[in-house]
């Protein structure tokens, strides 16, 4: 455990802010922060959150892009150039998933989560980090599925696992520098993901046993903070995937392979 990040008068950079998750980091900390800087592709949905946070004394700004094409991720670094915004708080939270089997579905589904979930994360926190005011902070948001291979949501599953194992690296490479890295893995979240992941002709996932690990968005995003501000380098929120996070790391990789063939029925 590092030094914490302070979140008192933060400029914050939140991306996927237009609902969800990161509409729900722009809340919490819309009381604490100077400058919230919202980043996704509908401009709509990123006033309909500025105008909930109309009633705070934070600057809010919206900035619409899109993260899974390089140059939507130039314009981010650009659009802070143009505001006079340098932000030293990052929470790369915009993702997607794909529910279905790897060999039915799409190349171009399959290349946007591999583009926003590894490669706009890490290319936008590499991007950011030359501009951001030390001490600075970064929030990724993993998922619980990091530590599983998961069948029918194979490369959402693995693409997590990169973040999660990129979070902590950096969170070791820039302690030094002032920089404090937290990176949190829910589990079952009531948010537009599921509706997003779904296929247009394709079902849902196997929500088999998620009861038991389902958080609202409001205390994943809780814990996501209060674990930035104590130097926390990652964080199972809730009691439930808490304990799954850690059981699912110690488990021989053999069993759970066997564990989720019986799971989806293919054994």
């Amino acid at each position: 455990m590092g030094n914490g990040f302070s979140l008192d008068q933060c400029r914050a950079v939140i991306t996927g802010a237009s609902s969800g998750l990161g509409a729900e980091f722009a809340r919490q900390l819309a009381p604490r922060a100077k400058v919230l800087v919202l980043v996704a592709r509908r401009a709509e949905a990123l006033e309909t959150v500025k105008k909930e946070l109309s009633g705070t004394r934070t600057q809010v700004l919206c900035c619409v892009s899109d993260l899974a094409m390089e140059a939507g991720r130039s314009e981010v670094s650009a659009f802070l150039t143009a505001n006079g915004v340098k932000p030293n708080l990052l929470i790369n939270n915009a993702g997607m998933g794909d529910y279905g089997s790897f060999a039915s579905s799409t190349a171009e589904k399959t290349r946007a989560q591999i583009e926003v979930n590894i490669t706009a994360l890490t290319m936008l926190t590499h991007e950011l980090l030359p501009q951001m005011e030390r001490p600075g902070g970064i929030v990724n948001v993993s998922s619980l599925a990091s530590t599983l291979p998961m069948p029918e949501l194979a490369v959402y599953a693995a693409s997590k696992a990169y973040v999660t194992s990129f979070s902590e690296a950096l969170a070791i490479e820039l302690a030094p520098q002032g920089i404090t890295v937290s990176c949190v893995c829910p589990g079952p979240t009531p948010t537009n993901f599921s509706q997003t992941a779904k296929r247009g002709s394709g079902g849902d996932t196997n929500r088999d046993g998620q009861g038991l690990l389902r958080i609202p968005p409001s205390q994943v995003v809780r814990e996501a903070l209060i674990a930035l501000q104590r130097g926390r380098a990652c964080v199972f929120p809730g009691m439930g995937v808490a304990i799954a996070g850690r059981v699912f790391r110690l488990m021989p990789r053999g069993l759970m392979r066997w564990v989720l063939k019986r799971r989806a029925g293919k054994e």
